[in-house]
């Protein structure tokens, strides 16, 4: 589970995003030794979620390395260095490190100020280019979701979506037009999209119905 800790960290900041009480869902998400990101079939091998975040490390390092030296001398190039080959992130997991920052932001945009205290969190928590690239350009949930067609990634999707909505306090009113946009996007009907709901309610406070 190592190679998922920048997600982990994606997923806790987006969770901290909503303003709300979260350590339960949280917790839920990504804790314990059977979380739901590493237990779903969402992630499919925990090895898809470091080919993503190596990529990000790649460009990052490489936009940072100094310019080479000639040998013999100590003058340095002023042309920019040659891309580095690196391979496209897995769809699957760019899918999922987009729609948790779609439902951080599911009761409306963020301001200056919050956006630069998400992208100081993010900083610290080793995930600041994915989150700055993500809030640089915001999907629509139509294209976030687009050629999803396994069902059980379906309701996996919108599990995930709603406890990042939810946290550990409930839904609002406009919170619930994204949930209800995200689950006709999905093909989910109103009995599946609410039983989801109280499964994630369950898990997040297992002991609430006693």
């Amino acid at each position: 589970m190592r190679d998922l800790g920048p997600l982990f960290s994606l997923v806790n900041l987006a969770l901290g995003m909503r303003g709300k009480k979260h350590k339960r869902a949280a917790r839920f998400l990504t804790g314990g030794s059977h979380p739901f990101l590493n237990a779903s079939t969402l992630l499919g091998a925990a090895g898809l979620a470091a080919g993503l975040f190596e990529t990000y490390r790649a460009r990052r390092g490489h936009a940072e390395a100094p310019p080479p030296v000639r040998p013999g001398t100590t003058e340095q190039r002023t042309a920019g260095p040659a891309p580095v080959p690196t391979s496209a992130p897995d769809p699957r997991l760019q899918r999922l490190v987009r729609l948790t920052v779609s439902a951080a932001r599911a009761d409306g945009s963020l301001s200056p100020s919050e956006r630069e205290r998400c992208l100081t969190e993010a900083r610290a928590g080793g995930v600041e280019e994915l989150m700055r690239a993500e809030l640089d350009r915001p999907r629509p949930l139509a294209e976030i979701v687009a050629g999803v067609e396994d069902p059980a990634q379906r309701r996996d999707l919108y599990m995930l979506a709603y406890c990042v909505v939810r946290a550990d306090e409930g839904v609002s009113g406009s919170e619930r037009i994204y949930l209800a946009q995200l689950a006709a996007l999905l093909g989910l009907d109103a009995p599946t999209s609410a039983a989801i709901e109280r499964d994630a309610d369950a898990r997040i406070d297992p002991g609430a119905g006693n």
